[in-house]
């Protein structure tokens, strides 16, 4: 896959995925009271924007490829956490067990991915 073809895929996802949390916000206010989907929701349209925007200057950085890895790996684990949460609230069950903590896990960690790579290229200049 070329650098172009996977900047694209990460950005489409994660427009998919802002989308997906204004739909989970609408069924968070409109059908149930739990507030777990309103926190799915907010997550999905956060870290959807939070990738295109991480997307968009990786090409501009020393590590391109780094940095599209943590946008990739942001969006696996943003699907794992606001999909069993969700899953939990709205059919009753987990997706697999520690699914959410895995997929909070996962995004700490490609947040603090992308802010290594950013420290270090700011430090070389």
């Amino acid at each position: 896959m070329t650098f172009g073809s996977w900047a694209l895929w990460n950005i489409g996802i994660g427009a998919l995925m802002g989308a997906a949390g204004v739909v989970l916000a609408a069924v968070a206010a409109h059908r149930t009271a739990d507030p777990s989907l309103a926190t799915a929701a907010l997550f999905l349209i956060l870290h959807g924007v939070g990738a295109i925007a991480l997307t968009a200057i990786a090409g501009g950085t020393p590590w391109p490829t780094v940095l599209l890895g943590a946008v990739s790996l942001m969006l696996v684990a943003v699907a794992l956490f606001s999909g069993d949460v969700s899953s939990r609230v709205l059919l009753g069950d987990k997706l697999f067990p520690m699914a959410a903590p895995l997929g909070g896990s996962l995004l700490i960690g490609s947040w603090l991915i992308a802010a290594v790579t950013a420290l270090f290229a700011a430090i070389r200049g």
